[in-house]
């Protein structure tokens, strides 16, 4: 689908309304092009904020579309002046029936060349925005969902990277009431003192730390964690600092402006390191504020 010609047709047709009802039809056909490429076993479901195309079995695929439905309001509050809930459309899960399968699709969200971490989902903001899973029982399939969908709810803001897992990290967890699949909290700390450094520290401010395929990737989804969740016990002022972060310096600015830290001091204290100012945000030595792959435009991994 041409999803960029179905939005200039759109521009041209006046009602709101009709423009919503005509992009939820080009949703519709999309997937039911799609699910005939997938196989028989694959059906096209819907709800009232949600369409869910899958294998799944009937009364898992239905329990699976209310989760969608409840947990857009759950982020949505949890989230509170953050989200914002598209206009168009409905909220679309893509659940593949296996590894290979789903690692083929995603692959043509990605470079050609390069080494990538796993994911056990993404948030694939590509003219017609979905999240895209791999096959399991549902309580598997349910995190995955609360943290693509905070990314969805966020994809307006021009956050970076750490901002954006850290809200989702801790939304997830929120709202599934689970742990994450970190280590127990000793390894974890001695994990975290043995790998940041001045380098590191700038990859997990650019972005390219998330990237990564060693620890260094659940150590960066980590960090990210316990910055939000430091500054987010002050819900109206760490509003403020996401609404005027932008990934270009990390929101280095706005946490200086509207929380009145540094972010590199924090990340000393937190790392338990002496106070140094290449631990903050250096963005003239970054190529360019990194994401996955066009995540801004294209793919959100989780």
């Amino acid at each position: 689908m041409k999803w960029a010609e179905v939005e200039s047709w759109l521009s041209d047709t006046e009602s709101p309304a009709a423009q919503a009802h005509a992009w939820e039809a080009a949703e519709k056909a999309w997937l039911l092009h799609f699910r005939q490429a997938l196989g028989p076993a694959f059906q096209l479901r819907e709800a009232e904020s949600a369409m869910l195309l899958s294998s799944l079995d009937d009364g898992v695929a239905r329990a699976t579309l209310n989760y969608m439905v409840r947990t857009l309001a759950r982020v949505a509050a949890t989230l509170d002046g953050l989200a914002q809930i598209p206009s168009w459309g409905k909220d679309i899960l893509i659940v593949f029936d296996d590894a290979e399968s789903y690692y083929r699709y995603v692959s043509h969200y990605y470079p050609d060349q390069g080494e990538f971490a796993f994911s056990s989902g993404m948030y694939i903001n590509d003219g017609c925005a979905h999240f895209v899973t791999v096959k399991a029982d549902l309580s598997a399939i349910e995190p995955v969902i609360a943290h693509e969908m905070t990314h969805s709810c966020l994809a307006h803001l021009p956050l970076p990277l750490w901002l954006n897992e850290g809200l989702a990290v801790n939304t997830e967890l929120r709202i599934t009431g689970g742990s994450g699949s970190y280590p127990g909290a000793h390894e974890l700390r001695r994990k975290h003192l043995g790998f940041w450094g001045p380098q590191e520290i700038q990859e997990f401010w650019s972005g390219e730390s998330f990237k990564r395929t060693d620890d260094g990737n659940m150590l960066s989804y980590d960090l990210a964690r316990l910055i939000v969740s430091h500054f987010a016990s002050d819900w109206e002022a760490f509003k403020r600092f996401v609404l005027d972060a932008d990934a270009s310096d990390a929101g280095a600015a706005s946490a200086r402006e509207n929380l009145h830290i540094d972010l590199g001091a924090l990340a000393c204290a937190l790392l338990e390191k002496e106070p140094s100012p290449p631990w903050g945000p250096q963005p003239q030595n970054w190529e360019q504020p990194s994401v996955p792959p066009t995540q801004r435009d294209t793919v959100r991994t989780g």
